[in-house]
């Protein structure tokens, strides 16, 4: 069994960690050594914090990492901190997630896609992508690197999703449109055009409230 690690200690963490234990049920994988955080005096569900990142960079045998993280930005900054060669960042898939056409879609490393999504045909989810509990996924779509997908997000077809977007629970994203890289579409909000980069939309239809440096 592989042994493996989450990046984080709150509630995705714990999440994610419902996801590796699922994962073995089916099929046994893994074996959940404990949480990559600074303090190492607390536990969570009796599993210890193993260390900061600086501890794991230190490690001498292999060991795969889940960044349990949703702010897309944060998500690529842990990632980078990560120079050991012994680390891998596998994509958790849970076993009740359906995929359509799996020829024809690809997944890339450290993806978290979690209970109950659903990715139909021709579609491409790059690297560090979360889908939360519920997901769906249309077909042709492209989603880019560190994205997050809180639950019950719902993606038409030939959507083009650029890196770092964050997409609030419940958000619907209309088909034949893009999403700016570093975009916040928030909670509820149905979007029916295209969004820039760096921008918070919101709303029905989600119109843009402001712009990020």
């Amino acid at each position: 069994m592989k042994k493996i690690a989450i990046v984080g200690s709150g509630g995705f963490a714990r999440e994610v960690l419902t996801l590796i234990n699922d994962i073995n049920k089916q099929s046994p994988i893994y074996e959940f050594i404990g949480f990559v955080d600074y303090d190492k005096s607390k536990k969570i569900h009796s599993y210890p914090i193993i260390g900061s990142d600086d501890d794991v960079n230190m490690i001498t045998e292999p060991l795969s990492l889940v960044i349990a993280v949703g702010e897309p930005e944060l998500k690529k900054k842990i990632r980078n901190k990560y120079t050991n060669p012994h680390i891998d960042f596998p994509t958790l898939i849970h076993p009740s997630v359906l995929i359509g056409d799996k020829n024809s879609v690809h997944i890339g490393e450290g993806c978290v896609i979690c209970a109950g999504c659903i990715i139909t045909t021709d579609i491409e989810i790059n690297n560090f992508v979360t889908l939360n509990l519920m997901c769906t996924v249309g077909h042709d779509t492209i989603i880019g690197n560190y994205s997050s997908f809180m639950p019950s997000v719902n993606i038409s077809g030939e959507v083009k999703i650029n890196e770092g977007v964050y997409v609030g629970t419940g958000a619907k994203i209309i088909n034949q449109i893009e999403i700016g890289e570093q975009t916040i579409v928030g909670a509820g909000a149905v979007v029916a055009r295209t969004l820039p980069s760096r921008c918070t939309a919101v709303g029905i239809p989600a119109k843009v409230i402001k712009y990020h440096e």
